[in-house]
């Protein structure tokens, strides 16, 4: 499936399950995420990272809902539980079967999104990295000179932010330098072309959820 449509189909299922109660919707979408997952040979410890990770927000939400407010709505506690996976799931079937410069293109490509915001999203999340190892560097230094920087310390995120603020400029030269101007044409060496088989997974899935939606209890 072409990457926008499916980040498009994702949204669209985002914003059904936050305005709707309904569990059976949740159970399917989180059903559905899981095998086509599964089709993509994701990896086994993966998958248990994606159910531990959102159990304790899961859990919290569930006991507030259903022992601390007025009604103790156990059910609607049961769709807020269920809804946090919904996000959890799908949000991985995009993260773990298409690759950021995949979906920058297409974006750039399929819907229009100018060059220089798309590919300077996709430089900021490449330079994670590089900002890990500097927070290393920097504790390595301050543990040289005697000082603990522990992970709350604010001087820590300070000088983060610094070495964050350096290589904003440096970026911003290098794509000026490349062509990356806004309003100005740009070729493309791989293309991500939008098929009628994109279009009909698009519609047809948006239609069944609308159908699953008002047809299950």
């Amino acid at each position: 499936m072409n990457p926008s449509f499916k980040l498009l189909l994702v949204l669209i299922i985002a914003l059904e399950v936050s305005f709707t109660r309904h569990l059976t919707i949740n159970l399917v979408l989180v059903a559905v995420a899981i095998i086509y997952l599964l089709t993509k040979r994701i990896r086994p410890r993966l998958f248990g990272w994606l159910f531990l990770m959102p159990l304790f927000p899961a859990v919290a939400v569930f006991i507030t809902i259903a022992w601390f407010s007025p009604g103790h709505d156990y059910f609607y506690a049961w769709v807020l539980f269920s809804r946090i996976y919904v996000y959890v799931f799908t949000g991985a079937a995009i993260t773990q079967t298409t690759s950021p410069l995949e979906l920058t293109r297409s974006l750039e490509q399929n819907l229009h999104l100018p060059s220089k915001f798309a590919y300077g999203t996709l430089a900021a999340v490449n330079l994670i990295p590089r900002i890990k190892m500097a927070v290393k560097t920097i504790r390595a230094a301050g543990q040289m000179r005697g000082i603990n920087l522990s992970w709350l310390s604010p001087t820590l995120y300070f000088k983060a932010i610094l070495h964050a603020i350096t290589w904003s400029d440096q970026l911003a030269q290098a794509m000026e330098s490349h062509g990356y101007v806004e309003d100005r044409a740009r070729t493309s060496v791989h293309q991500i072309t939008l098929t009628a088989r994109d279009w009909s997974i698009l519609i047809i899935s948006i239609i069944l959820i609308q159908i699953i939606t008002f047809a299950l209890p």
